[in-house]
């Protein structure tokens, strides 16, 4: 089966009009990418940013006809900033075996195995988390997310409570509970991470030890562990908020962070928590630390 890909480049206020009108005209999906390799590291909270001068993309079924897209885009938007139309129609592929290529089997500490399914790796002496690509971020690959898997497969989970606040696949709360872990409570502002992290917590066998949450339905409660992997303009923000789920003598763990952004991060929790030293890879950094009691 083919697919009809079209694309045009615009500015940041006109994008999401675009975007709107080709699902109006029956894309099955829409897409931002950036013009300009211009990165995007801090959206405000509860805030989606994209480029100032954005490629959005959609896709249409093969039937469908690019120049007649064309004649009403141009026709609707004539006046605002729109170059770089192009069409072309997309083979079928094996989807599944082109994310595999580049997603292989992670260890972390000798003691977690992170793997696609279909490769899961059950060297005695550790635990295998079974992880696919799909709605929500994390599966290892990143460094902010790889961090927090370091910490946690270095550490003692055993009977712990854990909070997993900014879940997304929910990939920490599985880890969490297959390393010992007695419960993780999982939050997320997106519904898609909700769904995302229960249904891994199914395919990993531990959904009667993992609880999920939209922010609105979590009733806040102290955890041993309290982990935050989102990005450090919202950890400065929600600091209070995340403090007061650590119990005292608790542990929090903290990444998303850019090295650059690590001190100021660490201002906003030393007045509870004594942070170790970061721990860094590539641009990013994770904090650790203990609550005072």
């Amino acid at each position: 089966m083919s697919w009809q890909q079209i694309s045009v480049t615009t500015d940041e206020n006109t994008a999401p009009q675009i975007a709107d009108f080709f699902s109006e005209l029956g894309a099955l999906s829409v897409t931002y990418l950036d013009a300009e390799d211009v990165p995007i590291y801090e959206p405000a909270l509860n805030e989606t940013k994209i480029w100032q001068n954005t490629v959005v993309v959609a896709l249409y079924e093969a039937d469908s006809e690019p120049e007649l897209i064309k004649t009403a885009l141009f026709g609707k938007f004539g006046n605002f900033p729109l170059s770089n139309w192009q069409a072309e129609v997309l083979e079928d592929q094996d989807w599944e075996r082109a994310w595999m290529e580049h997603y292989q089997p992670m260890k972390f500490a000798d003691k977690l195995w992170v793997c696609p399914t279909g490769q899961e790796n059950h060297e005695a002496g550790t635990v295998c988390l079974t992880l696919d690509p799909g709605l929500a971020f994390g599966t290892g690959t990143h460094p902010t997310t790889a961090l927090c898997l370091e910490w946690l497969a270095s550490h003692d989970l055993t009977d712990k409570v854990v909070i997993d606040y900014g879940c997304g696949s929910g990939i920490l709360a599985v880890a969490a509970v297959l390393l010992g872990a007695k419960h993780a409570h999982a939050i997320d502002i997106d519904p898609q991470a909700i769904t995302a992290t229960l249904a891994n917590a199914e395919k990993n066998q531990v959904s009667d030890k993992i609880s999920c949450y939209l922010p609105e339905q979590f009733i806040p409660l102290a955890a041993d562990i309290v982990l935050a992997n989102i990005l450090a303009k919202p950890l400065i923000e929600l600091a209070p908020a995340i403090m007061q789920l650590v119990r005292p003598q608790g542990q929090l763990v903290l990444s998303g962070i850019l090295n650059e952004q690590a001190d100021s991060v660490n201002a906003a929790y030393s007045s509870q928590i004594k942070m170790n030293p970061a721990v860094t890879q590539e641009d990013w950094c994770r904090l650790d630390g203990i609550k005072s009691a």
